[in-house]
């Protein structure tokens, strides 16, 4: 249901690009194709905007909250939605989504839509300035839970992060992107994240994990070691091949 749904959304966006052709060739006024920041494949716009520009706006209110429109088109495969705000250097400032379903998102006619507030983590207000929203699809990862046994001694093989092939988004035809992943973990558990910390993939709701181990099992699988000062756990992630990148672009804070 979920993959008809997001098959759907695709499809009226392919429409709609057909239906903005035929009304410039009738129309005295050419229109113009949409410029890629005007695509509907991936724009932020102020909230209550109707305009298809991705400039953001503070929204008015009397207060000093603040509220961007995030739209997007959700790679088209089934899975759950992790998204990230960055800064300008690349640091991620805000986890807004962590494994989402479709439904956690306003489906609009051409694109998913979410906010976000201008705060980050901590829940305190960001300096105006250009930022930046991305994330990730993931597929049906498989976690098979091997109890308690000894990780191996570090080498080689065995680091804090691990390369992994992504499924390559044929919106954007890029070819199989190479991520790096590593294990993240605090007070809700561990997880497996982006080297720039946007949590993928829940592991374990253990609470007080002190450190993790991580290596390459096979082309779509990995290990997973950690320990909580008691005895070492090991997981093991199969179908890590199964996720998808997908940029929703720059954006202005005011």
């Amino acid at each position: 249901m979920l993959r008809l749904r997001i098959v759907t959304l695709v499809a009226s966006i392919i429409s709609a690009a057909l239906l903005r052709v035929a009304a410039a060739q009738e129309s005295s006024t050419p229109t113009p194709w949409p410029s890629r920041e005007e695509s509907p494949f991936s724009s932020v716009l102020p909230e209550h905007s109707t305009a298809s520009s991705p400039t953001a706006e503070q929204t008015p209110s009397p207060s000093p909250a603040r509220s961007v429109r995030i739209r997007f088109v959700p790679p088209p495969m089934e899975g759950t939605i992790s998204l990230g705000i960055f800064d300008q250097s690349g640091k991620l400032v805000r986890v807004l989504h962590q494994n989402a379903q479709l439904n956690d998102f306003t489906i609009g006619a051409d694109a998913l839509v979410t906010q976000w507030d201008g705060k980050d983590d901590a829940g305190q207000d960001l300096p105006a300035g250009q930022y930046h929203a991305r994330g990730y699809l993931i597929g049906p990862l498989k976690l098979e839970d091997l109890g308690q046994t000894s990780p191996p001694k570090p080498d080689t093989d065995t680091n804090s992060v691990v390369k992994v092939r992504l499924v390559p988004d044929p919106l954007r035809k890029n070819k199989s992107p190479v991520i790096e992943a590593g294990i993240g973990f605090g007070a809700g558990g561990s997880y497996l994240e982006t080297t720039d910390g946007l949590p993928l993939f829940k592991i374990s709701e253990t609470p007080n994990v002190a450190h993790a181990l991580i290596a390459k099992k096979s082309e779509n699988g990995i290990d997973v070691w950690q320990d909580d000062g008691r005895e070492p756990h090991q997981f093991r992630i199969s179908n890590v091949d199964q996720m998808m990148a997908f940029d929703c672009g720059e954006f202005e804070l005011k």
